[in-house]
């Protein structure tokens, strides 16, 4: 199971940060990643961390803006968005696969978080 936390209303130019907390069996888990949908728009690829290596991979609209990071220990990953814009808003999915690869593909995730709500005005 995978659960979002965190999301919220800020104002352009300000922080949030995501948490993401996986039960279960977490083990199976080599990859993780944050994916975002706009109403209307398609699911998209935001970050991604390799749950072993901690390599990460980073969609070029949130480059140098938005940090994924794990915390083994705890099974939660987080995402830390600065310098959020309007174009941020959107709904905010947690999801694990088991292939080491990183990905920003959503068909190459298979469990998924209900997302959290993030809207930037």
């Amino acid at each position: 199971q995978l659960v979002e936390s965190g999301g919220g209303s800020v104002q352009a130019g300000g922080s949030l940060t995501l948490s993401c907390a996986a039960s279960g069996y977490t083990y199976r888990y080599n990859c993780m990643a944050w994916f975002r949908q706009a109403p209307g728009k398609e699911r998209e690829g935001v970050a991604a961390i390799s749950t072993g290596s901690s390599s990460t991979l980073y969609a070029d609209s949130v480059k140098g803006r938005f940090t994924i990071s794990q915390d083994n220990a705890n099974n939660t990953v987080y995402l830390q968005m600065n310098s959020l814009k309007p174009e941020d808003t959107a709904m905010y999915y947690c999801a694990a696969r088991m292939r080491w690869a990183l990905s920003l593909d959503p068909r190459a995730f298979a469990k998924w978080g209900q997302g959290t709500q993030v809207t930037v005005s």
